[in-house]
């Protein structure tokens, strides 16, 4: 239904020594944690580094990044047991969305400081919008007690401007879009699609405007739409729910998929449905429209962190509504009327959006020149 545009070709970005890093990865919100970490180590590789992923629950990479793994990566137990700790930490130590190194682990970086060889120590956080994080960006935290007294951490932010850490982005994203442009047509094709149907993906929690998004669907007889559900929740979300009538919209149950055909996916639908973090990058990138299911807190408090995304993405007044809706902010009743139209205009926001991220240097060189310039 919509155009797909892919991304530009980049510049190579500025070569780096090689050094050995150390990421730290616990599992907490299902895959989000696991696909960001997994994709920031796998480019990190790409690029000439030694990575050690250290991962409390690697299940979800059975499937997500089946093996062989890319050269110069190697996923490791979570090292809380004397028998999972190497001899020695690495020049470049990344702790992910808030997690704890084991205090094995935080004896060996203690060791490697006393050397005076410390490590770079990276206290990688979560993403944001907010006016926070441009504050934050860069700043050192000193460790004040245990094995690592004296020694610094760094908080380094991703986030969506140029006074922070940017978004991931992998040096051969643009190549791969080029391809699958090509491929497209028959992608939409092997699932049933004829010319004009809409293809809308849907990864989320349990929204409450879900029964009202499948009852609008119904009755969107001009979309002509192609609901593509992913595994977990979204399917039992949606399997909750009574039968669609008259096969509208057509649903697609998925499998569980590699992260390159998760993203072959958001480029070849025209909406997009997505919740977490690791998958609202994709989406930008993919450059179509999006709709973010953002992790609900109970105090509400990710209502003020959805609001500056909105902010930042300059989302026109129908986004905004169907975020409001989507998120629990407003009534189901709230949710906007999807047509040919908006999706259009949501289009032309995202992508506008698109360019001007790429426009940043993106998270991985941006990490290799923070580790260059503290080394």
């Amino acid at each position: 239904m919509l155009d797909f545009h892919p991304l530009s070709s980049e510049a190579a970005p500025l070569a780096h020594a090689p050094r050995t890093w150390d990421i730290f990865c616990q599992v907490i919100d299902n895959f989000g944690d696991v696909g960001a970490c997994w994709r920031i180590a796998a480019e990190l590789a790409a690029r000439g580094q030694q990575v050690r992923l250290w991962m409390d629950d690697a299940s979800a990479l059975q499937w997500m990044a089946p093996q062989p793994h890319p050269a110069g990566l190697a996923v490791r137990p979570w090292p809380a047991q004397a028998a999972n700790v190497p001899e020695s930490a690495g020049d470049v130590v990344i702790e992910a969305f808030g997690c704890e190194i084991p205090a094995p682990f935080v004896r060996r970086i203690a060791d490697r400081a006393a050397t005076g060889a410390p490590p770079v120590w990276i206290n990688l956080e979560y993403l944001s919008a907010e006016d926070y994080v441009e504050r934050c960006h860069r700043l050192p935290s000193p460790l004040m007690s245990g094995p690592a007294a004296g020694m610094t951490r760094w908080f380094f932010y991703p986030g969506f401007t140029t006074a922070t850490g940017a978004l991931a982005r992998e040096q051969d994203l643009a190549a791969r879009q080029q391809a699958f442009a090509g491929r497209r047509a028959g992608w939409r094709s092997r699932l049933g699609m004829a010319e004009g149907d809409c293809a809308i993906s849907l990864f989320c929690y349990e929204p409450a405007a879900l029964p009202r998004f499948m009852e609008q669907l119904q009755a969107a007889a001009t979309l002509r739409p192609h609901l593509l559900v992913t595994p977990g929740r979204a399917t039992a979300a949606v399997q909750a729910l009574p039968p669609p009538a008259a096969d509208r919209p057509a649903l697609h149950y998925l499998q569980p998929s590699p992260q390159p055909l998760f993203d072959e996916m958001l480029w070849g639908c025209d909406l997009n449905l997505v919740r977490g973090e690791d998958s609202l990058v994709r989406a930008l990138w993919a450059g179509q429209p999006l709709v973010w299911h953002i992790y609900p807190q109970h105090d509400a408090a990710h209502h003020g962190k959805l609001e500056a995304f909105l902010d930042w993405l300059q989302a026109p007044a129908s986004l905004r509504a169907f975020h409001h809706a989507w998120n629990g902010m407003t009534a189901p009743q709230a949710l906007p009327l999807l047509n040919p139209a908006m999706l259009q205009e949501w289009q032309q926001c995202v992508q506008a959006a698109r360019t001007r991220l790429a426009m940043q240097t993106d998270l991985i060189a941006q990490l290799q020149a923070f580790v260059a310039e503290k080394s």
